[in-house]
């Protein structure tokens, strides 16, 4: 079923629609998440919930693409530990308010751009 608002939010530039594969299916999962956007071009994200399906998928096949407005790219998808997830939950606290909704519980990841 598609996401309307977090499609809208996307087309906004507000998240990223974060394309994955899903890892028990193969089909193609989209799921709208925040960002932080780096100077070289990554972006930082992390799920609210260690049981995040596209978490897990990322974590299987860190192949995965994002949209931004009109913008759609490939990246690759690493996970970060230690200071560097410390940092990037901090800049999405700081970009999207408190975490409500336990946002940095779940693994946290740099999107890297890749080539399709």
């Amino acid at each position: 079923m598609p996401d309307r608002y977090g499609e809208q939010l996307a087309a906004w530039g507000k998240v990223v629609l974060l394309e994955t594969t899903g890892r028990a299916s193969g089909r193609t999962i989209r799921t709208a998440v925040g960002f932080v956007a780096e100077p070289d071009g990554s972006l930082l994200v992390s799920a609210g919930s260690p049981s995040a399906h596209w978490a897990a998928n990322l974590l299987a096949d860190p192949a995965c693409h994002g949209t931004i407005g009109a913008e759609r790219r490939a990246y690759r998808a690493e996970a970060i530990e230690g200071p560097d997830r410390a940092n990037a939950i901090t800049e999405l606290i700081l970009k999207y308010g408190t975490p409500a909704e336990a946002l940095g519980a779940g693994p946290a990841f740099r999107l890297l751009p890749a080539v399709d």
